[in-house]
């Protein structure tokens, strides 16, 4: 299968990408994942991803349209992938309609990650993290720390980062609304789009998109 995953951020898109690609057997191919291989590999690519990165500037539409093309033409990609974070905005889905047309292929499902607004705010803004290991996550009302303010596992201590403050939040949200959302209508009208309610255990959710997929396909 070959499917695109969207959702707003916090809508748990990198787990559920993880867990359903390794159900269907097809490579989760994210966006965060292209730019970390491109620029270690050291690739035209990367470089060109870097340049723009290194002078804070955001990378043009078509460097990130190339590294997905590249990834998609490689040989664990032949039988399927789930995109995760590509594409972003209108002009990225038409390109991936382009490249898929040229391939004689086409998207089987869009997966739309449905989570209220007002719970992706407490999601995000709840995290904290330590800032001694800087990999261990708490979150203050679904999973706090037994000690407040200190990590359990090594005892840093805890912070919010500023990516993950409320106001930050809502204007990532704004930016989804704007750049991201308007995919979901294009997808709509080619009847592409599987809406999934994210809220619940992970598990639940995966067996939601699952089932989802399953009926889509018979």
């Amino acid at each position: 299968m070959r499917i695109v995953l969207v959702g707003p951020p916090g809508a748990g898109k990198g787990t559920q990408a993880a867990y359903l690609a390794e159900n269907l057997a097809i490579p989760h191919i994210s966006t965060g994942d292209l730019f970390r291989a491109n620029i270690s590999q050291g690739t035209e690519l990367g470089k060109a991803a870097k340049a723009y990165m290194d002078a804070g500037n955001l990378v043009p539409d078509e460097v990130t349209i190339g590294m997905a093309k590249d990834r998609m033409e490689q040989a664990d990609a032949a039988d399927g992938f789930l995109l995760d974070g590509f594409p972003r905005n209108l002009a990225q889905a038409k390109a991936l309609d382009g490249i898929l047309e040229d391939a004689g292929l086409k998207l089987d499902a869009v997966l739309d990650l449905e989570v209220p607004e007002d719970e992706v705010v407490k999601r995000i803004s709840g995290r904290r993290m330590c800032r001694k290991d800087g990999k261990h996550i708490f979150h203050v009302e679904y999973s706090p720390s037994k000690t407040d303010g200190s990590c359990d596992i090594c005892g840093g201590d805890l912070y919010q980062r500023e990516d993950d403050r409320e106001e930050t939040v809502r204007k990532r949200l704004e930016v989804y609304h704007t750049e991201t959302e308007p995919i979901i209508d294009y997808y709509k009208a080619q009847d592409l789009v599987v809406t999934i309610p994210a809220l619940g255990k992970v598990d639940e959710v995966t067996q939601r998109a699952m089932g989802a997929l399953e009926r889509d396909a018979a």
